[in-house]
């Protein structure tokens, strides 16, 4: 009998990959080999394999910030953010004072032209983050009042407040001839270059161009993805911080920590607003590695692609780790970064499929987690 017993139990083998395939997630595993198997047909087609890897590294740390915004709103309890276009206006309003400073001659101090970049990057981030903190801590009162109903009431929201900036535009009080619209003389441009400005503010550090052999040059941007490491390593310390544990204490379970004296409303009220403060700074950061500032409805789906960037790295709409960001900001870009020039080449002669697969990938990213708010399969 206990032979029979000793020859039906799993091997090391078997229990090593069952406790990988737990801890590491099978939709995990099937997107990472999804990744691979579109930057293989990439190679298979005679695509620019290290142009697409340069690509998914920029896009790695241009979109992680505001990925990383995610962190905080789940682990205090409000769950996926759809709101962040909040905190991306702050970081708008910013980005624009911080481009009229320059046009006023406020930065003319500094002689380098890559140093007055970065300076103005960062006087771009601080009033973003200044005009964050209190958008934020309104929301996060208003998240209160509501609770049960956070992910509707974070899209209205983001909605909302994106509508609500598209009629300010028109109206903000500017200078520089290179933000007023021409047609009126007032308001906004719809698109506003940054070449002027801080357009590789942080892209330019330590940049460089590695040959891969006879497939081609791929471009690293270090200081990008140093500025994206940064700030993912700020926020596990303080995720760690015996704030940061309280405050996961409130999200995971209220009940508990309110019976241990813990505020539980200020508890989700700290992860709003520090969300919508890494929001402005996450656009800043996009922005100028985009080279361009996108004012009116840009912001308006952001919400979505976040959250889905999230979710696909393994977070759930209760629990969301540093490595999730990570990971999931990774993939997603890569898979869009590959999937979307890859379908222009197989199916040349269908319009928009780039786009329907773009809103594919998304969607379908963010249903499957919410199928599985309550355990299912």
């Amino acid at each position: 009998m206990s032979q029979m017993t000793a020859k039906n139990e799993p091997s090391a083998f078997q229990r090593a990959m069952k406790k990988f395939l737990a801890d590491f997630g099978l939709p995990r595993i099937i997107i990472l080999v999804t990744f691979i198997l579109l930057f293989v047909l990439a190679g298979v087609f005679g695509m620019n394999l290290p142009s697409f890897a340069g690509d998914v590294l920029r896009r790695w740390g241009m979109f992680g910030i505001l990925v990383l915004a995610m962190v905080p709103a789940i682990q205090s309890g409000i769950g996926p953010n759809f709101g962040i276009p909040i905190g991306i206006v702050a970081g708008m309003v910013g980005a624009v004072l911080s481009i009229d400073m320059n046009h006023a001659g406020v930065f003319a101090f500094v002689a380098d032209d890559g140093m007055r970049a970065f300076v103005q990057a960062m006087v771009a981030i601080v009033i973003g983050v200044a005009a964050a903190i209190p958008m934020g801590i309104l929301y996060g009162m208003l998240l209160n009042r509501v609770k049960g109903s956070e992910m509707a009431i974070t899209v209205y929201v983001g909605f909302g407040t994106v509508s609500l900036f598209n009629i300010l535009w028109a109206l903000f009080p500017v200078t520089a001839s290179i933000l007023i619209l021409p047609a009126t003389g007032r308001g906004l441009r719809q698109m506003i270059n940054l070449n002027a400005d801080f357009a590789g503010a942080f892209d330019q550090f330590w940049q460089f161009r590695l040959p891969i052999f006879e497939f081609g040059t791929m471009t690293v941007r270090p200081g990008l993805l140093l500025v994206f490491f940064f700030a993912c390593f700020l926020m596990w310390l303080f995720t760690r911080s015996r704030l940061g544990m309280v405050m996961s204490a409130a999200g995971s379970n209220p009940s508990y920590a309110r019976a241990s004296g813990i505020n539980v409303d200020k508890m989700r009220i700290l992860g709003t607003t520090i969300s919508t403060c890494l929001g402005a700074v996450g656009i800043v950061v996009y922005a100028q590695s985009f080279g361009f500032l996108q004012m009116y409805g840009a912001p308006m789906m952001h919400g979505f692609l976040v959250v889905a960037a999230v979710l696909i790295g393994g977070a759930t709409i209760r629990r969301a780790r540093v490595f999730d960001v990570l990971l999931g900001t990774f993939l997603f870009q890569g898979i869009l970064v590959i999937s979307l020039p890859l379908a222009n080449v197989m199916l040349p002669d269908v319009a928009g499929v780039p786009e329907m697969l773009r809103l594919i990938i998304t969607n379908g990213i963010i249903l499957y987690a919410l199928t599985k708010v309550k355990g299912g399969r």
